[in-house]
C-alpha cells in the first residue's frame, strides 16, 4: 500500500502530511497436509473475535509494569502531538506567507523565515525523541509479553504436546514474530489514530471557520449549509473508507494464509538443514527440492491471491487520492475569483482540506496494516486457545505423594482419539529395583515412559510420583548448543558443576578422549556419533544421579561391550536407583531383575 499523497501546491519547504522435543513428520507428509489446505479462506474466516484481541492488547498495561508503561506511553503519545501542533502552525505560516509575497511585503519576509526555523526545531527534537521512547516502549512491551508466551508454552510440557497433536503450526513463529509484529503495529497504529484524531479536532475548527457558508437551492428553497467545505471532506473521506473495506475485506484471512505458508517453507527448510546427513546418504537431495518447491508453490498461488486484492486496494485509494488533491481548488475558486478569500487564505484551505481528507481517510491509508494486524492477533488468539487447552489435565492422573516408590493404579494407556492402546494396572517400582519393559513395536513401551514423565495425558487411571528426582534418556538425547560442558550438563548450566566430575563421567563412559574438549563450543549434535551421543546421556546420569531412571532404548547405537559397561557402570554407581529400561535385546535382562511385558489391548 502506499503512502498518502498530497499533491497540494505549497512553498518548498513545506512538510508533507504525516501520513521440537520430537520432530514432527517429515516435509514430505507435512506438504501433503498443506496441500489439503483451501488455498481461498473463506471470508466468515477472517473475523477475529474482538474480545480475544483486547485481551491481547490489553494484557501488559495491567500487568505488574503498568505504571512505567502507562507513563512511557503517555510520554510517547505526548511527543506524537507535537507533530500536530507542528501541521497546525505550517498552516498558519503558509497563510501570512504567501499573504505577504502577494503583497509584496519583503519587510516581513525574514520574520517568517525565522518563525519556520522554529517550528521545525520544535518538530525535529519532537520527532526524534518520540522515535526513541516509541523503540523502548515496544521492546519492553514485547519483552513481557514473550516471557508470558514462552511460560506458558514451556511449562507442563505443553510444546511437546502442541507438536505431537499437531496442535497449531510454527509456535516458534507465533512467538518470535507475532509477537514482534502485534507490538509494532499496535504501537504505530493507534499513535496515527491518536494523532489523527486531535489533528482532525484541529484542522475542522480552522476549516469551520474560514469556509463560510453555502446556499444550494432545493425545489425552489434556498438550504445553507455552514462550514460546507468541512463536510465535502467528511462525506468524501468516509465513503471511500467503506468502499475500501467492501473491496480488500478478504485480506485478512489472505494474510493469514500467507504467513502460515511462509512459516511453513522455512519450517521445511530448517529439516533439511537438521537432517542433512540423513537425507545425503539417502540421495534424498532431489525428493527434498521437489518437496520445497511444493512448498513455494503454496506460498506463490497464495501470493496471486494478494496481489490480486492489492490491486483492487491500490486503484481505490489512488483514485481516492489524485481526486482529492484537485477537489478543493473546484469548490473554493468561485470564492477565491470573487474576492472574498485571498490568495493566503486560499492556501490555507487547500491545505487543511487535504489534511481533513487524510484526517478522514485513516482507514484507507492503514487498511493494509490493519488486515496484517488482525491476522496477527488472529493467530496469537489461536496460540492462547491451544496453550490453554494443552495445559488442561488428561484423563491420567500424576501427583506427588512424597512416597519412596513410583506407583501406577489401573493405569491404562489410549491413542489421542480414545482408542486403548495397553493396560499397565497397577506396579510398584521400587528404589534399587531394575526393570526391563518389553513388547512387539507400537505395544505402548515408549507411550509408557512418556506417561510416567507427564508427556501423555491419554487414558484412565494414576500415577503417584515418588519424592525423588527422575531422569528420562530417549534413543536419541538432545543436545543443546554451546559447549561440550552445556551438552553434558544439560539441563543443569555448566557453570554449576566443576569440570573434574565431568571428566571422570566421561572417562566412567568410555569417553576420556573428549574430556579436554570440555569448552570446545561447536555443534554436537553433528559432531558425535549416535553410539558418542547415547554414552553421553549415561555421562549426564553419573553427574546427576538421579533416584529414578527410564532409559528407552538408551543403549540401541551400541556395540554389545558398550553397553555392558556403561550398564556395569550404572549398576556401580548407582546402587540405590530404580532403573526401568525399554528394549529389545535380550542381552540386558541380565541386569534386571523384573520384566514387564506389555502388549497391545485386543479391541
Amino acid at each position: 500500500m502506499s503512502r498518502p499523497r498530497d499533491d497540494t501546491p505549497r512553498a518548498p519547504d513545506d512538510a508533507a502530511p504525516d501520513d521440537a522435543a520430537k520432530a514432527g513428520p517429515g516435509p514430505a507428509s507435512e506438504f501433503a497436509l498443506l496441500l489439503r489446505t483451501t488455498a481461498t479462506p473463506d471470508a466468515a474466516t477472517t473475523k477475529a473475535g474482538l474480545r480475544p484481541a483486547l485481551r491481547l492488547a490489553l494484557a501488559y498495561w495491567k500487568s505488574e509494569e503498568k505504571w512505567s508503561a502507562l507513563l512511557l506511553g503517555l510520554l510517547v503519545i505526548g511527543l506524537d502531538l507535537g507533530s500536530v501542533y507542528v501541521s497546525v502552525a505550517i498552516s498558519y505560516w503558509n497563510k501570512d506567507f504567501f499573504d505577504a509575497l502577494a503583497g509584496y511585503k519583503s519587510q516581513l519576509f525574514l520574520g517568517l523565515m525565522l518563525q519556520l526555523a522554529w517550528i521545525y526545531g520544535v518538530s525535529m527534537t519532537a520527532n526524534v525523541s518520540k522515535t526513541w521512547f516509541q523503540q523502548l516502549l515496544e521492546i519492553r512491551w514485547r519483552g513481557w509479553l514473550t516471557k508470558q508466551f514462552l511460560g506458558r508454552w514451556l511449562a507442563g510440557n505443553r510444546f511437546h504436546r502442541i507438536e505431537t497433536n499437531r496442535a497449531a503450526d510454527n509456535p516458534d513463529q507465533r512467538i518470535a514474530e507475532d509477537l514482534r509484529d502485534m507490538v509494532r503495529q499496535t504501537i504505530l497504529l493507534s499513535l496515527g489514530f491518536i494523532s489523527t484524531v486531535c489533528e482532525l479536532a484541529q484542522f475542522s475548527i480552522i476549516m469551520w471557520t474560514m469556509s463560510g457558508s453555502i446556499t444550494l437551492l432545493l425545489a425552489g428553497a434556498g438550504i445553507t449549509i455552514p462550514g460546507y467545505m468541512f463536510w465535502v471532506a467528511m462525506v468524501y473521506s468516509v465513503g471511500a473508507s467503506f468502499f475500501m473495506e467492501k473491496v480488500g475485506r478478504r485480506m485478512v484471512a489472505i494474510n493469514y494464509e500467507q504467513q502460515r505458508r511462509e512459516a511453513d517453507f522455512r519450517y521445511a527448510m530448517v529439516r533439511v538443514r537438521d537432517h542433512s546427513a540423513q537425507i545425503a546418504i539417502s540421495r534424498g537431495a532431489g525428493v527434498e527440492e521437489a518437496v520445497l518447491r511444493g512448498f513455494f508453490g503454496g506460498i506463490r498461488e497464495n501470493w496471486r491471491l494478494i496481489m490480486r486484492y492489492t490491486k483492487r486496494l491500490n486503484i481505490v485509494e489512488l483514485a481516492h487520492i489524485d481526486i482529492g488533491a484537485y477537489l478543493p481548488y473546484l469548490i473554493i475558486a468561485p470564492r477565491y475569483f470573487a474576492r472574498v478569500l485571498t490568495l493566503g487564505d486560499m492556501q490555507q484551505l487547500v491545505r487543511v482540506f487535504q489534511r481533513l481528507r487524510v484526517g478522514f481517510s485513516w482507514f484507507i491509508y492503514q487498511y493494509a496494516s490493519l488486515a496484517t494486524l488482525r491476522s496477527v492477533y488472529r493467530r496469537l488468539a489461536e496460540f492462547e486457545t491451544v496453550l490453554a487447552k494443552a495445559g488442561a489435565p488428561g484423563g491420567i492422573t500424576l501427583t506427588r505423594s512424597g512416597a519412596s516408590a513410583l506407583r501406577t493404579k489401573d493405569l491404562a494407556l489410549a491413542l489421542p482419539g480414545g482408542a486403548l492402546l495397553t493396560r499397565i494396572g497397577t506396579l510398584t517400582f521400587a528404589p534399587g529395583s531394575r526393570w526391563l519393559v518389553r513388547g512387539i513395536s507400537g505395544a505402548g513401551k515408549s507411550t509408557f515412559l512418556k506417561t510416567l514423565a507427564g508427556l501423555w495425558p491419554h487414558g484412565a487411571g494414576a500415577v503417584d510420583l515418588p519424592d525423588g528426582s527422575l531422569m528420562f534418556l530417549p534413543q536419541e538425547p538432545y543436545l543443546p548448543l554451546g559447549t561440550l560442558k552445556a551438552a553434558l550438563c544439560y539441563p543443569s548450566a555448566p557453570d554449576s558443576i566443576p569440570d573434574k566430575p565431568c571428566a571422570a563421567a566421561l572417562a566412567g563412559c568410555d569417553l576420556a578422549a573428549f574430556a579436554a574438549r570440555l569448552h570446545t563450543d561447536e555443534p554436537w549434535e553433528k559432531s558425535l556419533s549416535p553410539g558418542e551421543k547415547q554414552r553421553l546421556a549415561f555421562a549426564r546420569v553419573l553427574l546427576h544421579r538421579p533416584d529414578f531412571l527410564f532409559l528407552d532404548e538408551a543403549t540401541s547405537a551400541l556395540d554389545p561391550a558398550t553397553e555392558a559397561l556403561l550398564f556395569k557402570t550404572l549398576l556401580h554407581e548407582l546402587p540405590r536407583a530404580a532403573i526401568v529400561s525399554v528394549a529389545h535385546r535380550e542381552s540386558l535382562a541380565a541386569y534386571h531383575d523384573n520384566i514387564l511385558e506389555i502388549t497391545p489391548a485386543k479391541n
